[in-house]
């Protein structure tokens, strides 16, 4: 057993050096993608040529036509062509392999940047989740691996019919959160937020509803507590979110108010206790 385990380490020991010594610089200097392996590459120094491996998740780009550059990238970032081997996987924690971008596998709206083994935590914008393949936040409704419930936050759309003169486009409030609103589109909900220093505003209309200051939506007034809305209003942020009324990264106001809950004939009289 130990003769066969000798001589099986001895015959990958001699594969590698005869790749090395098989390999001859084309130039005194310079950086060359190994013939099979995409995520290694020759570095030649005075015509003498090291074999190198990129980072576990990383592969060699060889698109400089001049082989002077030294780069190792993202895997999917790499067109690799017929270097179809990769070393194994190295997961640790959120990450496949050392290096690289990874989906979590509990939200589909999260996804994890790893370097080195280390991972930053990122997640889409509200009602958008991550495409595994297009490595990119899209609509829900549009990756398959989410469920769009999931990122709704359980919120569902109205059955066909079920809402008069609106057709198959319509706008609901967010249950908690005075900014947000979702856009039912053919059965999809899409969840919006409205730009900074307004609220969404229910329509006099079922599935209608638009963005509007904050002081003219009952139970939305105190919504962005302290926070200066004239200034925000002039501001070039505000003038940028206008156009588009998507929802951005934004500072969280403080002591921000839930939405109140809709009102009810049967519901029973607070309580003064």
């Amino acid at each position: 057993m130990k003769t066969f385990a000798s001589l099986l380490v001895l015959s990958a020991l001699t594969t590698a050096a005869y790749g090395q010594e098989n390999f001859k610089c084309p130039d005194d200097f310079g950086f060359y993608p190994h013939h099979i392996s995409c995520d290694k590459y020759w570095k030649c120094d005075n015509n003498a040529a090291e074999l190198k491996t990129c980072g576990n998740g990383l592969a060699f780009d060889a698109s400089d036509p001049k082989f002077l550059t030294e780069n190792c990238d993202y895997i999917h970032n790499v067109d690799c062509g017929d270097r179809s081997q990769l070393e194994p996987p190295i997961p640790a924690g959120k990450c496949d392999r050392l290096y690289g971008v990874f989906a979590d596998e509990a939200k589909c709206d999260v996804f994890w940047n790893c370097w080195n083994g280390e991972a930053s935590r990122y997640q889409c914008s509200p009602g958008l989740a991550y495409d595994r393949e297009a490595r990119v936040c899209m609509w829900a409704d549009q990756v398959p691996e989410c469920k769009n419930e999931e990122v709704a936050g359980g919120f569902s759309c109205p059955a066909a019919g079920e809402i008069a003169n609106t057709g198959s486009f319509s706008r609901h409030a967010h249950p908690e959160d005075c900014r947000k609103y979702y856009i039912c589109l053919e059965g999809q909900a899409r969840e919006y937020g409205c730009p900074i220093g307004t609220v969404f505003k229910i329509g006099d209309g079922d599935g209608t509803g638009n963005c509007e200051d904050p002081e003219d939506v009952p139970g939305c007034e105190d919504y962005y507590g302290d926070l200066d809305l004239k200034s925000i209003r002039k501001s070039e942020l505000l003038a940028g979110l206008q156009s588009t009324g998507a929802s951005r990264a934004a500072p969280a106001p403080k002591n921000q108010k839930p939405r109140p809950a809709p009102s009810s004939r049967n519901a029973p009289e607070p309580s003064n206790n």
